[in-house]
Parts: C-alpha cells; structure tokens; sequence
C-alpha cells in the first residue's frame, strides 16, 4: 500500500491536553501534517509523571506526543489568556479534555471563538458528557470501564476484569480523530466550523452493542469466560507438551472438518451428533475441549500451531509482552524525549516521511509561540 502524506499539512491545532484521550487524538492529528501546540500549565501534563523509564523521563508520554510543541500557559493570567486567543484565532481545530465546563468558564467555547475565526472546530472530551447527572464526575479509563459494564464482561466467571490496556481513552481519542476529519470535509463545504463534544462513556457504550444486545434481544449478556468464547467452540487457549499454550477459534462446520482430520486425525468426530453443528460442539465444550488438550499435550506448541496453519485454521500464540517485544510482525518506531531514545510500536498507517520522532521538553516552545502570535 503506498503509504499516505502529510494530508494536514498547514492545519494548525492548539490543544489544552492531559493524559491519554486528547494527547493520543493530537498525535494522530500531528502524524498526519498538522501544526500541534500543546498547551500545558506550569508544571506540565501529569502524563509526564506516568514513569521515569526513559532516563527519568516518562516513556509513556514520549509516545503519545511525538511531534508537538508545548507552550506554557497560565490561563487564569490575562496575558497568558491573551495569547492562547491569539492562536485561536488562527486555528483550524481546538482540542481540549479539560473538566466539563472548564473551557467556556474561560470564555474559549466554540460559540464565543467562532466569533473571531469563523471555521475554528471545537473539540471537548468529557468523561459522561458536558451537562447532566454525571458532568461533575470524574472519569479515568478503569472507572469508565466499570460504569459501561466492560468489566463485567472481561475476566473469568470468579473475577471481574479491567481491559490491561486503556481502551477508553485510546477509543475515544481515535473517534474524536475521526470527528475532527469529518468536521474538516463539512467545513470545506460551508467555510463554518462546528463543536464536537465527545464523552468517554458514549464512546464505549457503543463499543459495548455486542453484549448490550446479547442483554436484550437475546435473552442475556455473555457470562465471563476468560479466553472461551460466549456461544463458539473450540474457542479458546489450549495447552501443548511442556504447557505452552495455543489459541485457536473454529468458526464453522468447514473448519471444524478440516481440524478434526488435519490437526486432530480424528475425522469421526466431524460426524459425532455431539459435535456436528456448532451449537452442539458449544454445548459439550467441556468433553470438545478435553479431547483438544489430548491431543495438543503429546505435541509442541511449535508443531501445533504448524498443524494447524497448514490445516488453515486461525489460531495466535498466547504471547506475554515480552514475546510482542520481540515478534517478528512487530514494527517499531522511535521517539526521542530528553535526549533519551524510546523504541515503541509504530502507528498502524504509514506516513511517507514518517512519525515525527522529538517530544518536547516541558514549555520549550513558549517563548517563540509568544513572540509569533502576539510580537
């Protein structure tokens, strides 16, 4: 695939950011050509704090804003508040996840901006929204996942889960990217630019239409089950000689075919009445799967899984983060903060001259931010 460009390039975005949702918004924003000022109170973006493991510097922060620059601003001083209009008055989009109501408390709405810069896009992430009984409730990325029910669906049957990643924030950061890219074409169109107000639970709640509807429509919401799956089998880890285990999901009675005389030599089981259609093969999981492990305990993991890639059935290594580290599909990129090089995972779409690489010390950019948009 020939990889995209700088297709923002000359959009400028000022964004007052902290944390995950926004910072990872603004660096997509950024990795896509935009002009990103990040805006940061005198002691920075706590996400500078997450960590100390890039030479005391935090690595988390330095992936989540590659490419940016950051301005000091203390809004609460008129001049500081002066210069952050200023550099509304140019924007294309304003980015901000402060608490709900901060930015208009500010006189920064969307309404009030618009004013000055007609095509400004106004962006605010929130935690429940900006009004109503849970505007004033604070949200992090686990609370969000308890209140939207993920957790009750993320475990096993005696445990309740978190996701181990930040799936809240890094979703809603993603959709308020793709808002801003709509938001971009609609204003090419009407030359007005538009509020976009995104909260955090909404975002997930419809992330969580699976088993909401499961809930409703279909007579209740998948029991936890840790690595099985809620209505397919075999579905799940299995385990080989020395305990190494495989993941494998069959999909349909093909499959299921070709598994049974492929990997397991046991083309009978194809026809067995316990496990012809995969409502009876899920209903008798139990013995399906006891049958599976036997089979996989005489073998490697390494033979199992050439087994079953020859036999075109999907299955995955139930790697730790140390294997991701180290796996062969994994495509790196870079990130230097403080001088202190970070190997991370690269964005998933390529950019032709690639992901900017510096982070920016903390307000290393104020003073020429200053000068430029108010002399």
């Amino acid at each position: 695939m020939e990889e995209l460009g700088n297709e923002l390039d000359g959009l400028l975005v000022v964004s007052l950011e902290q944390a995950v949702a926004a910072p990872y918004c603004g660096l997509l924003l950024a990795d896509a050509g935009a002009r990103l000022i990040k805006v940061e109170r005198a002691e920075g973006d706590f996400a500078r704090g997450y960590d100390a493991g890039a030479d005391g510097q935090s690595a988390i922060f330095a992936w989540l804003n590659r490419g940016k620059e950051s301005v000091c601003l203390d809004l609460k001083d008129a001049g500081d508040l002066g210069v952050m209009r200023a550099m509304l008055r140019r924007a294309d989009v304003f980015v901000s996840n402060l608490a709900p109501g901060a930015v208009a408390r500010m006189g920064l709405s969307g309404d009030v901006l618009r004013n000055e810069n007609a095509g400004l896009i106004c962006v605010t992430l929130s935690g429940y929204g900006e009004d109503g009984a849970g505007a004033q409730k604070k949200a992090y990325d686990f609370l969000v996942q308890g209140e939207t029910g993920v957790c009750s669906v993320t475990g096993t049957p005696e445990q309740p889960s978190r996701v181990g990643l930040s799936v809240t924030d890094l979703s809603t950061g993603l959709t308020a990217y793709s808002a801003i890219l709509r938001a971009l074409i609609k204003r090419g169109i009407t030359g007005r630019g538009i509020d976009i107000k995104l909260s955090m639970f909404d975002v997930v709640a419809d992330w969580m239409n699976m088993p909401l509807l499961q809930h409703r429509y279909t007579g209740g919401a998948p029991e936890r089950s840790g690595l099985q799956h809620s209505f397919i089998a075999p579905y799940g880890a299995f385990t080989c000689a020395g305990g190494a285990q495989v993941l494998l999901s069959i999909q349909n009675n093909r499959e299921f075919t070709a598994f049974c005389e492929q990997v397991l030599a046991m083309p009978e089981l194809a026809e067995d009445a316990r496990f012809a259609q995969n409502p009876d093969r899920y209903a008798n999981r139990v013995e399906l799967d006891a049958i599976v492990n036997g089979v996989f305990g005489e073998m490697s993991r390494g033979d199992v899984v050439a087994a079953l890639d020859n036999a075109r059935i999907a299955n995955a290594n139930l790697n730790s983060v140390a294997d991701l580290s180290e796996h062969p599909f994994l495509t790196n990129a870079e990130g230097v903060i403080g001088g202190a090089r970070v190997e991370m995972a690269a964005l998933p779409v390529g950019t032709a001259n690639g992901t900017a690489k510096d982070v920016p010390d903390l307000g290393a950019h104020t003073a020429a931010v200053k000068w430029e948009f108010t002399g």
